[in-house]
């Protein structure tokens, strides 16, 4: 089963100034930690380099253990962990069934087993026949949660939140908080969530962590 592990995990902004005190926890499969905090405190600094994404000016120490395996100096690349941010990055460019195919793990090979695959992410989030859409005609709701399916289409063995649902009103944001949550924990993966709202803690169910 996976699990996401930080072992004295601390960032330094500049002048060598700590963020925040190290942080150690472990997430279990299809468990859901919320990170919280006061802005400006460094939540999104540590989400950075769990996935691999430290700016250059942040110097960071401990370790990101990921199913037992250490990966703190992988390229983001190679971590096999998803991150979702307030803002659903989809490509403009692309249709929404073309995102979706760009997210698709390396072993789904072939246009038929590919496309079936987008089809079954697609009604998964209740999106049949929106494959050709633009993403531009979408809702807030709905672009997240094709940016949800194309990271889960990656098959990524953890996923880091940063503020997923900071945009959506408060009826989306409940629906999305269920889609999201029930999501992952179907497929056991484990989630790192950093948000401002207690309400997004509490339909996690899990551990809550201040920095």
């Amino acid at each position: 089963m996976n699990t996401l592990e930080l072992r004295s995990v601390a960032v330094r902004g500049a002048g060598g100034n700590l963020l925040f005190r190290p942080v150690t926890l472990t997430v279990a499969a299809g468990a859901v930690t919320t990170i919280m905090g006061a802005s400006g405190v460094g939540k999104s600094t540590l989400i950075n380099f769990i996935g691999g994404h430290l700016p250059a000016d942040f110097e960071a120490e401990g370790q990101v253990v990921l199913n037992g395996h250490d990966v703190t100096r992988l390229p983001a690349e190679a971590r096999r962990i998803g991150i979702l941010f307030q803002d659903a990055l989809l490509f403009p460019h692309l249709s929404v069934g073309d995102n979706l195919a760009f997210g698709l793990a390396a072993h789904v090979r072939g246009r038929v087993a590919r496309r079936a695959a987008v089809a079954a992410a697609l009604d998964q989030a209740g999106l049949a026949g929106f494959a050709d859409r633009d993403p531009a005609t979408l809702s807030g709701g709905q672009r997240a949660r094709v940016a949800l399916m194309r990271t889960l289409l990656a098959e990524p063995l953890a996923l880091l939140l940063d503020e997923p649902f900071a945009r959506l009103d408060p009826d989306r944001r409940a629906d999305l908080r269920a889609f999201v949550f029930g999501h992952v924990r179907d497929r056991g993966v484990p989630v790192l969530m950093v948000s401002h709202d207690p309400d997004d803690a509490r339909a996690a169910g899990g551990p809550v962590v201040t920095l």
